[in-house]
């Protein structure tokens, strides 16, 4: 039988009911600019705010059971997809390159400007898109927002539940 994973409503935002986490994203999603990614569709029908929650939750528990740097998982994990636009209907400026590689660093931009980051935080979002982009992260944790991102990207596009490997655990 399939266990639901238990999730609660803050900020007007569906997340995992998981008093440890929200402590550590409550001040990123009382942000404007990340519940703004709610409003563009990232794979499938789930939305870049949803994508972004479901690679942070992972991630988080993932090196929180292996005793590495949780927080900055939770905390990378939900800003990783911070560059606020529409990437199907995006238009390039002259010069730039396509989507996959430019938006680690918008991204990072737009985090810098809003919140203060940790050295990991900056690499998990800058790397995340390794091996599409060649350098790789520096710091393990990074290396779980790799692994989550695509898994999560995977499952979204196939319209199943990005969180179904939690729920299989629990």
């Amino acid at each position: 039988m399939k266990k639901e994973h238990a999730c609660r409503r803050l900020y007007g935002v569906a997340v995992p009911d998981d008093a440890a986490y929200l402590a550590l994203v409550d001040e990123l999603l009382a942000s404007e600019a990340v519940r703004s990614m709610d409003a563009y569709i990232q794979h499938g029908t789930t939305s870049c705010l949803r994508h972004s929650i479901n690679v942070s939750y992972l991630s988080y528990c993932y090196c929180r059971d292996r005793g590495w740097d949780a927080a900055a998982a939770a905390r990378g994990g939900l800003l990783h997809d911070l560059f606020l636009y529409d990437w199907h209907t995006y238009r390039r400026s002259p010069g730039e390159r396509l989507h996959g590689f430019e938006h680690p660093r918008k991204a990072l931009e737009n985090a810098e400007r809003a919140f203060h980051l940790t050295d990991t935080e900056r690499d998990i979002i800058l790397r995340h898109m390794f091996p599409l982009t060649l350098t790789p992260p520096r710091t393990r944790e990074a290396y779980a927002v790799v692994m989550f991102d695509k898994y999560c990207s995977l499952m979204e596009t196939m319209r199943r539940s990005a969180l179904a490997l939690r729920e299989a655990q629990a």
